[in-house]
């Protein structure tokens, strides 16, 4: 599935690297300004593109009241005048951890030893499983709103 164009223009890297900062920093025990930059980072290859196109799945399933165009406008009207509100600080789960590995991965900060387990069989099937989790959560955050 491939998320429409429109959710990316949303959904800046910006925009959900506040959605997803309080939690990251929490995790990690560092200062918003780290988290951010980080996490910018981290987002700004493939990382993003697969986390926007789990959370559009993720949006898709949860509704079915509300068409492609409805659930997008949605989304604009949650992010309104202030697009960059930082999220929730969410519970880390084994799935969230395994996301801020990946995280840490894209950033350039994880060990080798973490590399090597997340490209094991096991690795990847914990990373995949951690994206959608947090993309029910960036989804959720996306159109809490209005």
């Amino acid at each position: 599935m491939s998320f429409p164009p429109r959710l990316a223009h949303l959904a800046t890297r910006a925009v959900v690297v506040a959605k997803l900062g309080p939690t990251y920093a929490a995790a990690h025990s560092l200062d918003s300004e780290e988290s951010a930059q980080r996490l910018s980072t981290a987002l700004s290859g493939r990382l993003l593109t697969s986390l926007l196109d789990a959370t559009w799945g993720q949006m898709l399933g949860a509704t079915k009241r509300l068409t492609e165009d409805g659930l997008l406008e949605k989304v604009a009207a949650t992010l309104g005048d202030r697009p960059q509100r930082p999220g929730k600080v969410a519970t880390t789960t084994p799935g969230w951890s395994a996301f801020l590995v990946l995280v840490d991965l894209e950033a350039g900060t994880a060990s080798d030893a973490a590399r090597r387990v997340m490209e094991s069989d096991e690795g990847r099937k914990r990373g995949a499983a951690g994206l959608q989790e947090v993309a029910a959560f960036l989804a959720a955050e996306l159109t809490r709103g209005r």
